[in-house]
């Protein structure tokens, strides 16, 4: 079985698939994904497909399947580098990456995880701001319910 890489960068973890995926190397790569995602606190997943010139429907499926492995510990997916023959090929083949962000190149996929962090994190802040606004208004009826 060959392994296949899986890099730390900039808060996300870049796997780099290289060669033909056996079925028995692609569950062993959604396996030690999980598990770096969990060692790592990794918020993305860059998967770059560049290399490869076949995706058949048991890797697609496999895609999809690290894709909501990944979401569900916390963590955004992005495919990159996907050449035009294997896009048209999903397409022919029905597959769908549901859920499953897409880029370039891993670079612009990084610019993608950063942009999605941003709003995230905007996302998160204007929530505190309206329920810091929420008790402040909350402690203001009840002050002034009180009879003097």
């Amino acid at each position: 079985m060959q392994h296949i890489p899986i890099i730390a960068i900039g808060g996300a973890l870049l796997v780099s698939i290289q060669l033909d995926l056996e079925d028995e190397t692609a569950l062993h790569l959604q396996d030690a994904l999980a598990n770096r995602i969990i060692e790592t606190g990794a918020r993305g997943v860059i998967i770059d497909i560049s290399a490869l010139e076949i995706v058949d429907s048991f890797i697609g499926r496999m895609l999809a399947s690290i894709a909501s492995i990944s979401r569900v510990l916390d963590a955004d997916t992005l495919v990159v580098g996907m050449r035009p023959a294997v896009a048209i090929t999903m397409v022919e083949l029905g597959l769908s990456l549901g859920g499953v962000r897409t880029a370039l190149d891993v670079e612009k996929g990084l610019a993608v995880l950063r942009r999605m962090r941003a709003a995230e994190e905007g996302r998160a802040a204007d929530e505190g701001v309206d329920a810091a606004q929420g008790e402040r208004v909350g402690v203001d009826d009840a002050a002034s319910s009180v009879a003097p």
